[in-house]
Parts: C-alpha cells; structure tokens; sequence
C-alpha cells in the first residue's frame, strides 16, 4: 500500500484501514472529493463506465459533451470559476488525441486542470506488436504539454499518483497534468484509510519573508502614484477579496492584464483595461510605483518596460508578487521580488500598510475619466449602423448593447476574433466573473468555457448564476454541439451571436496585406446560417435581431423565459473586419525585435 501522510502512521495510529478492498475508481473518486473536487466531463468509454456511475451515486455532477476538447474546455473554465484543480477524462487513442487543444490551453493559460486519459492493460502497452486496435503510446505525446505525467500500473500506486497530479497541477505555477488509467486496475482493490482528511495533500501557501514585506510596503507609502496591475491568477486563485483589501489601502487605480479582466466586487470604478481605456494609459504613465499580482508581465502588457511603461521607467519602481522565482527578472528587472503565492503574501503586503496611504486627486480622475470614457463609446455607436436600411448591425453597437443587458450577477464568457477586439473598448458592463482564453488565443472555446464554468459555480455555490456568452459565427460553430448539453442541464446561458458570415480578423489581414479589393481566399462562407434555428433543432430558444434595438429586449426575454437561448444578430462584415478599435494596439502584443 501506498500512503504518503506527512506523518508516516502507523497500525495502533491514526490510520485505520477499511475492511476489504477498495476498487481503484472508487479510490480516485475519494482522491479527488478530499480537495472538493464533485464534478467530472468526459465521455463515458468501457475505462470510465464505473468512475461516472460510482460519481453519480455519490452526488457528483458527471458532464459528457459531444468532443473531448469540449470536456477539457469545460473543466478548464470550471478551474477558473473555482479556483481548484477541476477532473477531464478520455478515452484511449483518439480520446485523448481530441483533448490535446485543451491540454495545450490548460499549459498555456496555467489552469490546473488534471486528465485521465484511458489505456489499453499494462500487459498490452509493452508488447512488440503490430496492428493494434485503438492504441498508441500516449505519456511520450503528452509530456511535454503537462507539468506531470504518471500511470497506474497497480493497485497500490493509485493514491501516490493521483495526488501528486493534485499537489504539482496547484503548486508554483498551475497547469495541467495527466494520469493514465489502464483497464487493467479499474476494479483492482487496495486497502485505504477509512478516513481520508480534506485538503491533506495540496501543498501549502508559500510566504514572503518580513524584510522583503516591509521593504515592499515602504516603496508603496513612499510613492505618489501607485498602481495594483493585476492579471489572470488573481481571479483564478479567487484572491479578489484580498486584493479589494490591497487596492483601499494603496488607494490606487487598478490596472487589469487582457487576461484579468474580471472586474473584482467593490472596486470597480478604480479599475481599467490596460492599453484598450485611455485611463490606464494615464495611469500607466503617472505611476512611480506598481504592484505586480498573478501575471506573467508578458506581450500584452508590453513585459511591462516599454511602449506605455517608457515614461517615467527611470524612477518607476516594480514589486512582483510571483510564486515563480525563476519569472522574476525574466521580462524586466524587479526592485522588490515577492516569492509565494498571492493568496497567502497579497494579506501580509495589505497588513503592513497599516492605515494606508491617503487618497489623492489622481485616482478621483482617472475614475471620472473612465466612467465618461464609457459613456462617450456608447454615445458614438448612436451614429454607427443600427441595422436598418441594407447595413447590418455594426459590431461596435452589437457589442454596447449585448453588454449593457448584461445581469449584474452574471458569469461573463468571451469568444471570437474580430468581436473580441471590439469588446475590449465597447464593453459596458463590469462583470465579476470573466471567462475567455487570452493567452494561447485559441478561439472556438466560449461555448464550453461556458457549460463548464456555470456548472462547476452552480455546484460550488448552491445557486444557479446567469451566463452570457458574446461570440461570433465562425468561432461559435467550433463546438455548436455542446448547446445540448447546456439544454441538457438547463442552464440559465444566453448565446449573442454576432454573424457575419466570413473569419472577419483573417478577412482584415488579408485587406490590410494585399489592399481592398483582393480574393480573401478561404475566409467566406455560406450567408445561409441561422443558428437561432439550429439552437432550436437542439432544444434551445432562438431568436433573429434584425436591429440593434431589439437585441436588448431579446436578452431580457431569455433570462425571464430560462434556460438557454441563442441570440443571431447580422453584424456588418465591412465594418468588422475594416474598422476593428485600437487593432493598432493590439498588434503590438506580438513583441518580436523588441529588446
């Protein structure tokens, strides 16, 4: 038997063994409910019929999509909205050749996300062979995209294994990780403790030491202009709360990363996008002192050093909260590196501000700034189609009024290309909870971000939370099948469509490369679609707005009606793909040749 407690037991101890055996999938089962872990997606194969059965009985939510990269997004945007390790599984071979776009956005947006992936017996995988049904080597293609890989070879391996995908999926840096299951042990048995204590194998929060602390917190009082610049891992380590605490006491605007941009409760009216609200430029450029949170200082904040960061680099100083130590310095140099997790050393930086700094008149203005900055954006669209007359519905509209009928308490999923640049400078809500996939831009993935991620909220939670997912065609066709199963579930999901019928970001590329006028090769396609009909063939509501006017009350119709509702709204495709906001900006994420 295999039990690694931190405090070896022994028989007269605390660790008393169950009677008789306990079958391996019931055991994996045990594993993953002490980290409060009751939520598997996957699609069922002979590996996996009994996990989803013993699941179910037990009270789990077991989730089966129509793809397995669908399952893999889906248990990737459930870590998101959890901040735990969430559980994918699939099935041997092409299985697990399906989940590789997932697994690959797990690495690359650092979700700790852990896959089963289904084996033929031990005995099988290491014979000399040929012609082999359904098989292949599966740990040789999957290393290099996981922070871990093991198998269960026996019985008795089964507890090391599971949890130390669990302790090195959550520790530094999250990411996936991957366990192979070989039929051979789904109904072997070993004997276990007949308690298992919750949240016993997770590694602990690291900390900062007092010296760095103190000197962090000197930096901050001292400075006359400070900024929080806050990225992705803040809201997937669910550290809002703790960085609310941080920002009142620095008294400062919050600058969010193109990942972070959940908007955290109670300082909303302080917090901006860097690069697409003109206020954080301000903010940027006035700073002398900025507080790095659950960000990599990557491309889209230009590492952080150059383009906005240029003024004012001579006396700006940096404190980088980074569990990493070896990120830091990486980008750019770092006055005051802070090694541990923001969970445990963002409490520790707020206590030692004691009463804080004093408010000063920056902050009051970059506030009005943004706030009127939003209301000028909704005011410019009035003169921009409104899809009346022959021109649909210009993006920029399309996106102001799908997102000032957004519900206050709702889950925000983003999805697309050319629609997604218009959102960074239209969007007119403020939502908490955002759940979209920045850095590896891999498009096609809203749909199940949004299964996942209202199913896994409704489990955490008890409550059933409205989800908006504001898309296009081209990327909202990647998984459409996956409707069914939020149908399925009954999820309270309102699809907004923005159609255009073509790839408008490749159709911009190809006008801005070869002129107006050129062949877009490969980037149209059938004017024809009507996915409020296909929404309806799979047992959704479907709606057609013709007009920009008439999105809004469609919005309000679906959440009042319940259940999941699919919104087609014409967009115009001159507009989306020729007049896309700031796309200058955004160009100069890819930071080649750049020093």
């Amino acid at each position: 038997m295999s039990y690694d407690d931190p405090k070896p037991a022994t028989a007269t101890s605390d660790l008393k063994l169950k009677a008789g055996g306990t079958p391996v999938y019931k055991r994996i089962l045990d594993l993953f409910e002490a980290e409060g872990i009751k939520t598997l997606f996957g699609i069922p194969d002979p590996n996996f019929v009994h996990l989803c059965l013993e699941a179910e009985a037990r009270g789990w939510t077991v989730v089966s999509p129509h793809h397995e990269a669908a399952a893999g997004f889906m248990a990737e945007a459930a870590s998101r909205i959890t901040g735990k390790p969430a559980v994918c599984f699939g099935t041997l071979g092409p299985g697990l050749a399906n989940m590789m776009p997932a697994i690959q956005c797990c690495k690359v947006e650092n979700s700790p996300v852990i896959f089963l992936g289904g084996q033929r017996a031990r005995v099988t995988e290491r014979r000399v062979r040929r012609g082999r049904i359904q098989f292949v080597r599966q740990e040789p293609m999957i290393e290099a995209s996981v922070k871990y890989s093991g198998s269960i070879e026996y019985a008795d391996q089964c507890d090391e294994v599971i949890r130390e995908a669990i302790r090195i999926a959550m520790s530094g840096t999250p990411g996936p990780t991957y366990v192979e299951y070989p039929s051979h042990v789904i109904l072997e048995e070993l004997d276990v403790p007949e308690v298992l204590p919750p949240h016993r194998y997770r590694l602990t929060n690291q900390g900062a030491d007092g010296d760095r602390i103190a000197e962090a917190a000197k930096l901050i009082l001292a400075a006359k202009n400070p900024i929080l610049l806050v990225g992705h891992a803040v809201h997937t380590s669910k550290s809002g709360a703790a960085v609310k605490d941080l920002a009142l006491k620095m008294n400062c605007p919050v600058i969010q990363t193109s990942g972070g941009t959940s908007y955290i409760e109670g300082i909303e009216d302080r917090t901006f996008q860097y690069v697409f609200s003109d206020a954080s430029i301000e903010a940027v450029e006035a700073s002398d002192c900025v507080v790095a949170l659950g960000t990599e200082l990557g491309e889209p904040v230009h590492f952080g050093r150059w383009r906005h960061w240029y003024a004012g680099e001579a006396e700006r100083k940096w404190i980088y909260v980074q569990q990493d130590p070896t990120a830091i310095g990486v980008n750019r140099p770092i006055d005051v590196p802070l090694v541990g997790d923001v969970r445990a050393v963002v409490p520790q930086l707020t206590r030692a501000l004691g009463e804080g700094r004093p408010a000063g008149d920056d902050l009051a203005k970059f506030m009005r700034d943004g706030q009127a900055e939003l209301d000028s954006l909704a005011q410019e669209v009035l003169a921009k189609s409104d899809g009346t007359g022959n021109v649909p519905v210009h993006t920029s509209r399309f996106i102001v009024e799908a997102t000032k009928a957004f519900p206050r308490d709702g889950i925000m999923i983003r999805d697309g290309g050319a629609t997604v640049i218009f959102g960074w400078t239209y969007n007119q809500c403020k939502p908490n909870d955002v759940i979209w996939n920045q850095n590896y831009g891999h498009i096609g993935t809203g749909l199940p971000y949004a299964t996942g991620a209202m199913l896994a909220d409704q489990a955490e939670t008890g409550k059933q939370r409205p989800g908006m997912l504001v898309t296009s065609d081209s990327s909202f066709l990647f998984h459409i099948a996956e409707l069914e199963v939020a149908v399925r579930r009954n999820l309270p999901l309102v699809c907004v469509v923005g159609v255009d019928f073509q790839w408008g970001l490749e159709v911009g590329v190809y006008k801005r490369t070869f002129g107006l006028g050129t062949a877009e090769t490969g980037t149209h396609w059938s004017n024809t679609v009507r996915f409020d009909k296909i929404a309806e063939g799979l047992g959704a509501h479907g709606e057609f707005c013709a007009t920009a006017a008439e999105i809004g009350p469609a919005i309000a119709r679906a959440y009042d009606r319940g259940g999941v509702t699919v919104i087609h709204v014409p967009i115009d495709p001159k507009a989306n793909s020729e007049e896309m906001p700031k796309y200058e900006k955004f160009r100069t994420w890819y930071a080649e040749g750049t020093q």
